[in-house]
């Protein structure tokens, strides 16, 4: 289970470049559930999963992971629990090693063991019945270079490897954004499928509402650094793609409005 305890960052602060990132955030994710956050650019979604992951610390707030508190961890200690898949298909893997040696890097992530004494036989074959599940024919290359291989391609093994020791959370930031519509709708639809088969918590930011709709459990809209809507069980279920972006609208008309107002009662105090 994630818990997101009123969590806050400010960058530059006290600067003219100062942007409230996430204000006083709160959310509670299931164990098993899969959400997804949507919202504008800007609306604090990939500085959630950042805030997540550690890549910089809280300015206020707590964040636990199955009941340990990890808002002080640097973000190395939390990759141990942590699996993450970003945007760009080419940051997961190391294009000069084999398919092979990625993911035996995933499959020994936080032992010292060297590499050349983990890739045998018995290990390839491991590795070769779950590549084979991507349905992409890539058992029977695993030693050629990852660098080789498509964009889709690649980032279906990135999904595999980050899922392949069933982390405690599992953070896909737009992973399928950078994809052409055939490679992205084929990891999408492994992404439910491994989610599911593993029973993994995870948070997937995307700017798709298709997506949105038709993979997760739940959907949480952020603006403006905070939650401003939460989809979920029969809500969920119900939900389409013209109500998320009716949501959407009448979100930016309210702030426009509110905005609107602030001006009107600032003029009448000048």
């Amino acid at each position: 289970m994630l818990k997101i305890n009123a969590i806050s960052k400010t960058f530059f602060p006290n600067t003219v470049n100062e942007v409230r990132a996430l204000n006083n955030v709160s959310l509670t994710i299931e164990e098993g559930c899969f959400t997804a956050i949507i919202g504008t650019n800007g609306s604090g979604k990939s500085t959630l999963l950042n805030a997540i992951a550690g890549t910089f610390f809280l300015d206020e707030g707590t964040i636990e992971l199955n009941e340990t508190e990890i808002s002080k961890w640097p973000e190395y200690k939390r990759a141990s629990l942590i699996g993450r898949v970003f945007q760009n298909p080419f940051a997961g893997s190391a294009a000069e090693m084999t398919i092979a040696e990625n993911i035996v890097m995933a499959m020994r992530r936080g032992q010292s063991r060297p590499l050349r004494l983990a890739v045998n036989a018995a290990v390839k074959e491991e590795i070769a019945e779950k590549v084979r599940m991507l349905k992409m024919g890539l058992e029977d290359r695993l030693d050629n270079p990852i660098g080789t291989l498509s964009g889709g391609q690649r980032q279906a093994l990135t999904l595999l490897m980050a899922t392949w020791l069933k982390p405690k959370l599992l953070l896909l930031d737009e992973h399928t954004a950078a994809l052409d519509p055939k490679s992205a709708a084929k990891v999408a639809e492994l992404t439910k499928h491994i989610i599911e088969n593993e029973n993994l918590t995870a948070l997937m930011v995307t700017h798709s509402m298709q997506q949105a709709v038709d993979l997760p459990d739940r959907i949480v809209m952020m603006h403006r650094g905070q939650i401003v809507e939460d989809y979920r069980d029969e809500m969920k279920k119900r939900v389409r793609v013209p109500d998320l972006i009716e949501t959407f609208n009448r979100v930016q008309k309210r702030e426009l409005f509110d905005e609107s107002v602030a001006a009107m009662l600032q003029q009448q105090y000048i």
